[in-house]
């Protein structure tokens, strides 16, 4: 596939990556049904690790096989998968070339009382299995933000001079920030933003609310309107230097397909990238799960409005 001029107006906005890591980037944005359109719809599936099998899987046993998510994601389209080093293992061979891959390099679970995650794989695992990228998650806000970030810089560097693109996972929790104040648009912003400044190719953050967390950030939002998602989605991407960074936003826990693309709506319209989806994407029948794909799919061609 040829390079469009929307693929190359993301592709000049990293200036400093080497030519390998541009052409993963590329592969990723010219894959699938939005190929070359410059947006994406990625399909993470790390809950099974993150939240155990039975939680994750039950809604649809068939997710319970790994490879079930490969064909879900190549079937439907998707820019990318994602997932941890298990469960790419699973199908590396199998599915080798059918698309973009990015490994998931660490992981929480759902027994712990820390904010932190164990890294389970390295850069070679990615090489060797053929990937796109490399994801990592961090918890701004967290007491162990500053060793996470410390941990994504040498994976990053060496990821990068390999030619490896690399994803973010940015998930503000701990420290003063409060339930509510883990999705707040001051916090999502400044969540980006860090992930961002770390060297982010792609960056992952849940929609956020018009709630503001932070009583110095109130001046900086007063007098604007902030119930509209598209205006929020909008100001998450001025915080991703202006839009010269790509950020997709989550799912999250399951919705209706009308909230679903409600949501999708406000991402195109606020100027995001795409949608990375797993539980309401995997937890659905194959049927349905491709049915709502899309139709999402179709809402990000349109133009805004």
């Amino acid at each position: 596939m040829s390079i469009t001029p929307e693929v190359k107006a993301i592709l000049d906005l990293y200036e400093s990556d080497n030519p390998g890591t541009k052409a993963n980037l590329a592969r990723i944005l010219n894959h699938g049904r939005l190929g070359g359109t410059g947006k994406l719809i990625i399909l993470p599936v790390d809950q099974g690790l993150e939240h155990g099998p039975a939680r994750s899987f039950y809604p649809n046993p068939a997710g319970y096989d790994p490879q079930y998510h490969y064909k879900l994601a190549i079937d439907g389209g998707f820019s990318a998968f994602a997932a941890p080093l298990g469960m790419l293992e699973t199908g590396a061979a199998t599915f080798a070339g059918q698309i973009p891959t990015i490994l998931k390099m660490n992981s929480s679970n759902s027994w712990s009382s820390v904010n932190d995650q164990a890294v389970t794989s390295c850069v070679g695992d990615a090489l060797r299995l053929g990937c796109s990228a490399v994801g990592f998650t961090i918890y701004p806000g967290s007491d162990i933000i500053f060793e996470q970030i410390e941990e994504f810089r040498h994976i990053a560097a060496e990821a990068k001079r390999c030619g490896l693109a690399t994803v973010i996972w940015a998930y503000p929790r701990g420290g003063r920030l409060t339930k509510r104040g883990e999705t707040a648009l001051d916090v999502s912003a400044y969540a980006v933003h860090i992930a961002a400044q770390i060297g982010g190719h792609i960056i992952k953050v849940k929609l956020p609310t018009s709630h503001i967390e932070q009583p110095e950030a109130i001046p900086a939002y007063s007098g604007k309107d902030w119930l509209p998602l598209a205006n929020r989605v909008s100001h998450i991407m001025e915080s991703a230097f202006a839009g010269r960074r790509m950020v997709v936003f989550s799912g999250g826990e399951a919705k209706t397909p009308d909230e679903l693309f409600k949501e999708a709506e406000a991402i195109r319209d606020g100027g995001g990238f795409g949608s990375i989806m797993g539980r309401n994407v995997f937890q659905r029948s194959r049927e349905e799960a491709l049915e709502l794909v899309d139709k999402i799919v179709e809402i990000y061609k349109k133009k805004n409005g």
